[in-house]
């Protein structure tokens, strides 16, 4: 099923392309990413070139808001491959003159030797995967760099890149507060206008996983990972990157454009291995494995194994759950037009008045946003307030998001904080 062609006036394009490869699993990763000895370059070059041409004979008359490459590691990709599908996207999509181009990397020395390359083909920020700036925090986590090699690529970066972000995971193991404030200052005083700050959390069929289960891992209690939150709040705020989305912090004007249109239930195009989009009402995904993705772009010129009518009430659970993650919060007139229903039947009105009452939540006219205070507990609210359709139309239905893809969107993942007692 194609989208229909669109007016100038429909929000730009944004383009996912998906790399796999890494060169080792980190232990709490849950992502869709592989480690092989050898790629074919070349073969996945044109692979992923197949695939994206297949998207964009299904989006055609679009503009091009933004490209994001994630991973896997996409550092590892070769320059030219990230010319080829650039320069592919802008000429199935024209781009907006101050289009977004971002490709994660990770903060290696021989990665970091590629950032000019990787900048003179097209992309203009980088979101580096710091992670700690503690050796011993590195070394749990599994990550291949130290400190110093981390912060040298972080240099590189914003010698070549006119924007830069990197992440940090905190709430670790034995983690204090008094710990993390001095990580999260010494993060602040490199001067990105970007960081994204993910609470750690115990992902099943990781190997963190099979540690958590035999005791051998125990990250912080809802106490102390709120006390955390809570602090990492206030320092980003304080030092001009107040937080937008709950795991995301930025200077005015310097959101990852990109990440906002998952979160402002926008149009997506997603290529490569496990891919998700949203073309209007149609939710699409790749295969996930490599090898079976790759096999079925020979097969079939794409990647493709499910593209999917959303039902519109579908359409309006995912935007409420996307869209309330945002400091802004949501347009309820718009939501209730997706899905073809009105603003008093999307949200439980009684839950979310008494949540007002508490101050986690609050509504102006047809606009509604979780408050900082309800930021927190986040996990626990949306369950209170979004009616989800069931299977048969009517309740909470939230096994029906599984399905529909919501909770597999390749985005920064939403870190849980805890929930608090007293709002279930």
């Amino acid at each position: 099923m194609n989208a229909p062609d669109t007016p100038l006036l429909t929000p730009p394009l944004a383009l996912y392309v998906h790399w796999p490869f890494c060169v080792s699993k980190c232990p709490y990763c849950d992502f869709n990413s592989h480690v092989r000895e050898s790629v074919d370059q070349a073969a996945w070059r044109n692979a992923l070139l197949a695939d994206l041409a297949y998207e964009a004979a299904a989006l055609p008359g679009r503009r091009l808001g933004s490209i994001f490459f994630g991973g896997g590691t996409p550092s590892l990709m070769p320059p030219a491959t990230v010319a080829a599908i650039i320069d592919a996207a802008t000429a199935y999509w024209p781009p907006e003159p101050d289009i977004e181009i971002t490709l994660e990397a990770n903060p290696s020395s021989v990665e970091a030797a590629r950032f000019a390359d990787i900048a003179r083909a097209g992309v203009n920020r980088v979101s580096l995967g710091l992670q700690a700036l503690d050796d011993e925090a590195l070394v749990f986590l599994g990550r291949a760099h130290g400190v110093d090699e981390g912060l040298a690529a972080l240099a590189t970066a914003q010698a070549a890149f006119a924007r830069v972000s990197f992440d940090l995971i905190y709430a670790r193991p034995g983690q204090t507060l008094a710990a993390w404030d001095a990580e999260l200052t010494r993060a602040l005083s490199f001067g990105t206008e970007h960081l994204s700050l993910y609470q750690l959390t115990i992902e099943p069929g990781t190997r963190f996983a099979t540690e958590a289960a035999a005791g051998r891992i125990v990250i912080p209690d809802g106490d102390s990972a709120a006390d955390l939150f809570e602090a990492t709040r206030t320092a980003t705020a304080a030092a001009g990157l107040p937080a937008y989305e709950i795991s995301n912090h930025a200077r005015l004007g310097a959101e990852s454009r990109h990440n906002l249109v998952y979160w402002r239930y926008r149009d997506y195009a997603g290529v490569g291995p496990g891919a998700h989009g949203r073309r209007g009402g149609l939710a699409t995904a790749r295969h996930k494995k490599p090898e079976n993705w790759i096999g079925a772009v020979a097969r079939n010129g794409h990647g493709a194994q499910i593209e999917q009518p959303l039902v519109p009430g579908e359409r309006s659970t995912e935007a409420l759950l996307m869209g309330l993650r945002l400091r802004e919060g949501v347009d309820l007139a718009r939501i209730a037009g997706l899905g073809e229903t009105t603003v008093e039947a999307l949200i439980d009105w009684t839950a979310a008045a008494r949540l007002e009452t508490q101050g986690l939540v609050a509504r102006s006219g047809d606009h509604l946003r979780v408050t900082d205070a309800g930021m927190l507990l986040l996990d626990a609210i949306l369950p209170l307030i979004v009616l989800s359709p069931s299977p048969s139309g009517e309740g909470r239905g939230w096994g029906r998001l599984a399905e529909t893809g919501v909770c597999d969107f390749p985005t920064p993942t939403q870190r849980q904080v805890g929930q608090a007692p007293g709002l279930t």
